[in-house]
């Protein structure tokens, strides 16, 4: 409707543009006209020069040049017109009289433009009036064509993504080199008798580089690359779904050898026989579609399919039997070597400074993502620019860290002073358990600074990577979530609101004990069956399978648990109140404490850690001369 207005309104400005100049045009054209018993009275009275005329049209011109026209009765000559009205022959004879050789071009363009030229754009208009109709109508069927966006085609891939751009993942870019290969070189294994696997299923947590893997293999063996989400299947029209599924895999057929990529799939490759609503039926249909689309593939046929999700446990058993997904490959969130890797790749282009330790980046990051790191490489980039400096400095990347993690800085939330002790106590009993338990992580910072939704916080980081967790380590981390509501409750003999998050993850972690891990009197066995992502960690419901009897006995082991955490987290409070004092004083006066001052606060020293300097560190002062002279020394990767 909106281009079918603006083409209106377009011709409308053209047509009286037109009208414009012809008004124009006409107006200096036109002549006085005066009767042709006033011709002979000029004539008579030697007024008139000469006499031109074109048809019955009359052009006189006067002595002093000017003009003016006038009309002679049709089919009789001007002469006899002139004798007949008594015009005098001798004044007659000295008025040169004389026929127009041609007609001017506007005597017969301007009617032509006048009236025929508003009819033409007339026509035009109703013409595409009628035409903007017809695509819509087309338009009406095109749902059930796929949206699927094509990345490369003809062996030129628009953007440049490579195994080199994918940081990590060894075993995984191993396992996807062989369908490279025989994208690449076909008959290699034709000739052996293999069959390339032509479903190959990406699993992972969000953000360990599935898509971005996809692009890779596809840009590696330079063929196009059909990329889509599960979710654009569907749609409320019943067929849709599988008319687009058709599309896609008929598109991929066109170009002999491609990439299929489905994002999400287990948008629509849910178990089937879920559900009896419509929209549940719709997606079943496209399932179904999926699975005969990929039967059809021929031994030899160019097209492989590539599925990404992060709930392989909810998909239909039939799309991983061999021939269809029958290949599957984990995609695990990365080490402290991968994450070292990552950083660098996304650091190439930004100047850092030759303070920048990557490698203390990477140990201080366990559990991000590839998407993690590069959203806290920008975080860096743009703290740095904000603060108005050309490079990026250490700080910029261990501030980022909180920020990715927690949140930014609420320095408007303004603590009372009684809250701002609570706080400052809370977090250095936190810190004090945490410090205190054998097999509890290392505290790298504690702050009283509103991050986020929390109100202060104690980072605590693992000095090394792992994969599996001890019970005493469990029980440890039990401890250290109690100590801030003990350490409230000690000092100001009341307990507050600000422990509530830390019951919920205690009282939790403490069930998961007893129910998942089998770390309780009630021996090795997992209660409830649960359903819930194996690559996510997180529950979506659980069916009991287990007596009211047993439920009882689980409640007393959470309870003891929960106990015997507390009288640890107690003990240690009790016995080193001096210190937990000193830290929250610090606290309070500081709000930050780094890893290097809590040490020496635990060790007993006074002194604690000298900060390095460091050029421009304060933002909001100006650099000096000395300063600005200083050349720049930039790392790059």
């Amino acid at each position: 409707m909106k281009t079918l207005f603006k083409n209106f309104i377009f011709i409308l400005i053209i047509f009286l543009i037109i009208s414009a100049i012809f008004s124009l045009f006409s107006r200096s054209q036109q002549l006085k006209e005066i009767n042709i018993s006033q011709v002979v009275q000029e004539i008579n009275q030697g007024k008139i020069k000469s006499i031109t005329i074109s048809g019955d049209n009359l052009t006189i011109t006067y002595q002093d040049n000017t003009q003016v026209k006038s009309l002679k009765e049709s089919g009789v000559g001007l002469t006899q017109t002139l004798n007949d009205l008594e015009v005098d022959p001798a004044k007659l004879s000295s008025v040169n009289i004389g026929v127009a050789a041609t007609t001017s071009v506007w005597s017969w363009l301007g009617p032509v433009l006048i009236y025929v030229l508003p009819i033409v754009f007339f026509i035009i208009f109703f013409m595409m009036i009628f035409r903007q109709a017809k695509g819509n109508a087309m338009q009406a069927f095109d749902f059930t064509k796929a949206r699927a966006r094509l990345f490369g085609a003809d062996g030129q891939p628009k953007e440049k993504i490579t195994f080199k751009d994918v940081a990590g993942l060894k075993e995984a870019k191993q396992e996807l080199e062989e369908v490279v290969d025989f994208l690449k070189n076909p008959k290699k294994y034709l000739q052996i008798g293999a069959r390339i696997p032509k479903g190959v299923l990406l699993v992972g947590p969000p953000g360990t580089g599935k898509t971005l893997l996809a692009k890779a293999i596809a840009n590696e063996a330079s063929v196009p690359f059909f990329s889509i989400s599960g979710s654009e299947f569907i749609e409320l029209f019943v067929g849709v779904g599988a008319s687009r599924v058709r599309d896609l895999f008929s598109q991929a057929k066109r170009a002999t050898r491609a990439i299929i990529f489905i994002d999400e799939i287990d948008s629509i490759g849910r178990v089937r026989g879920m559900g009896v609503t419509g929209g549940h039926e719709e997606r079943e249909q496209t399932l179904n579609q999926i699975l005969a689309e990929m039967d059809g593939f021929e031994r030899d046929d160019g097209r492989v399919v590539i599925a990404a999700t992060n709930r392989p446990d909810v998909l239909d058993p039939a799309l991983l039997r061999p021939g269809r997904f029958d290949r599957r490959i984990v995609l695990d969130l990365p080490d402290v070597n991968d994450r070292e890797e990552i950083l660098k790749i996304h650091c190439k282009g930004k100047p850092l400074a030759l303070n920048v330790n990557l490698r203390e980046i990477s140990e201080r990051t366990p559990g991000f993502s590839g998407a993690d790191l590069a959203n806290l490489a920008n975080e860096a980039a743009l703290l740095a620019a904000r603060r108005n400096k050309h490079q990026i400095f250490q700080e910029e990347f261990l501030e980022s860290i909180e920020k990715v993690l927690l949140g930014p800085e609420r320095k408007s939330h303004i603590l009372s002073k009684k809250e701002k002790e609570i706080a400052a106590y809370h977090e250095a009993g936190h810190a004090l358990v945490s410090s205190s338990l054998p097999d509890s992580e290392p505290v790298r910072k504690v702050s009283i600074v509103a991050r986020g939704m929390a109100a202060g916080y104690t980072l605590k980081m693992p000095a090394e990577e792992r994969k599996i967790k001890t019970k005493k380590e469990f029980l440890s981390e039990i401890s250290t979530l109690l100590g801030g509501y003990y350490a409230e409750k000690l000092k100001f003999g009341d307990i507050t609101t600000g422990a509530a998050n830390d019951l919920e993850k205690a009282s939790a972690l403490a069930r998961k004990l007893v129910k998942v891990y089998g770390m309780s009197k009630l021996g090795p066995i997992a209660f409830g069956e649960r359903e819930e992502s194996l690559f996510l960690g997180q529950e979506f419901g659980e069916v009991r399978n287990y007596s009211e009897k047993v439920a009882s006995q689980i409640d007393k082991e959470v309870e003891k648990i929960i106990k015997d955490a507390e009288n640890t987290a107690q003990n240690i409070l009790a016995k080193r109140k001096q210190l937990l004092e000193k830290i929250a004083k610090t606290l309070v006066e500081k709000e930050t404490i780094e890893k290097e001052e809590f040490d020496a606060i635990m060790k007993g020293k006074n002194e604690s850690a000298k900060p390095q300097k460091v050029i421009a560190k304060n933002p909001s002062k100006p650099l000096t001369k000395k300063e600005k002279s200083i050349k720049v020394k930039v790392r790059q990767f």
